[in-house]
């Protein structure tokens, strides 16, 4: 039988390829024979916190099935957001805390979908659940996530649970929780060398709303302004991706980490849903979103709302 490929999601962020080394890690210990891969290359915070560990980032792959029939998806279930040829195989396990839409297996599965701020989170129960003792350099890739995801427990997609996993592993992984979640949000905010191709890639995913087809990308900073000095690079660049694919509405959310604010750059139709859905009044395709930064909790449910009235 082929190797189980275990994947996050297109765009990988840290909990993308945190949870698929971890979840990979933990069914090669239970027996199986996995291995976790990329769909995109790794953000600086990844790069960072795999460093910081000792931790070798997963190879990158296009397709799967020239390589395996069976994968395994952590931190998402959205064939859009999959590799590209989802449908050619079977997924055999899913480990996720995003919404479920357009899955479909022709088997049954194993299917963890939890309502917490962090795949790593579940992953960390399975591992307990198991009798699965958490080597130190697994527990800080977990670690990194969970800080990722929840923006060190400022975001509202925060669960009391997610903290307590945070401080678990970062007691196995011997460092102190509050100093190295802060280095390590803020290796992933330096934006100046990053073109504005980059930057509405980095980390983008693709959402069916209605019959709308939106993209939305988030970055994280410390200063909103150095990205917006961009601004017109920016929509220029957002604008040959509409066209090149199809989408709708195309929003950009960046995000400032200490203030926990986010200023959103949306272009395309239609604009009003935009409006809509958060309260407020684009002047220059942009606006400030008070309090947002969760793309999951804040962004996502309010405009397929918007779009599906």
């Amino acid at each position: 039988m082929s190797k189980i490929l275990v994947f996050g999601h297109k765009n990988p962020d840290t909990d993308a390829i945190a949870s698929a080394i971890s979840f990979s890690y933990l069914q090669n210990e239970l027996g199986k024979e996995t291995e976790a891969v990329a769909l995109g290359e790794i953000g600086e915070e990844t790069a960072y916190a795999l460093n910081y560990f000792g931790v070798e980032a997963p190879r990158v792959i296009e397709t799967a099935a020239n390589e395996t029939n069976t994968v395994y998806l952590v931190d998402h279930n959205e064939a859009q957001q999959s590799v590209s040829d989802i449908k050619e195989v079977e997924i055999a396990a899913v480990v996720d805390h995003h919404r479920i839409s357009n899955i479909d297996t022709a088997n049954p599965l194993y299917y963890r979908a939890e309502p917490v701020g962090c795949t790593a989170t579940i992953i960390l129960k399975i591992f307990k659940e198991n009798n699965v003792t958490i080597p130190k350099h697994i527990a800080g890739i977990m670690l990194s996530a969970i800080v990722s995801d929840t923006l060190l427990f400022k975001s509202p997609t925060s669960t009391p649970e997610d903290e307590a996993a945070a401080k678990e592993l970062a007691g196995i992984a011997e460092v102190d929780l509050d100093v190295y979640g802060l280095d390590m949000l803020k290796a992933g905010t330096n934006m100046g060398s990053k073109t504005a191709e980059e930057m509405i890639d980095m980390d983008a995913k693709s959402f069916p709303m209605g019959d709308k087809n939106v993209r939305i990308a988030q970055i994280n900073v410390v200063d909103i302004e150095d990205v917006f000095a961009k601004q017109s690079e920016l929509e220029k660049a957002i604008q040959e991706v509409n066209l090149e694919n199809n989408y709708d509405l195309f929003i950009l959310v960046v995000t400032n980490i200490l203030d926990s604010d986010s200023m959103v750059l949306a272009l395309g139709n239609p604009i009003i849903a935009v409006e809509d859905a958060f309260g407020v009044k684009l002047e220059n395709n942009k606006a400030l979103l008070k309090g947002v930064v969760s793309r999951k909790k804040q962004v996502v449910p309010q405009l397929t709302e918007a779009l599906t009235k």
